[in-house]
């Protein structure tokens, strides 16, 4: 599985890096903060909601600490779609939210 750090998800942001992020932690932990270009579709929802998706993109998913995330992009990669999983989750997130 493909992943990089939140630091280098931040990193790709700042350098005006255009990116697909997937937060797929619950709406309540949502509301705490989340990356701004981040779309939110929770872990149980993926499955149901993976046609708002585009296979020809590549999406980087996120939780909050890189667990969900990865099960997702197992899901995800197993249904033909490109994804990294942010390891460290927002936990390791210092950049901006909204």
């Amino acid at each position: 599985m493909k992943q990089l750090t939140a630091k280098e998800v931040e990193n790709l942001l700042c350098q005006g890096t255009q990116l697909n992020i997937i937060d797929v932690r619950e709406v309540d932990e949502v509301k705490e903060g989340k990356i701004n270009a981040a779309m939110n579709i929770p872990l149980g929802l993926i499955e149901a909601r993976m046609s708002e998706l585009d296979k020809s993109k590549e999406y980087i998913i996120v939780c909050r600490s890189g667990g969900r995330s990865g099960r997702a992009c197992q899901f995800l990669k197993s249904r033909g779609f490109n994804v990294i999983n942010m390891v460290g989750g927002m936990l390791d997130w210092e950049g901006e939210m909204e």
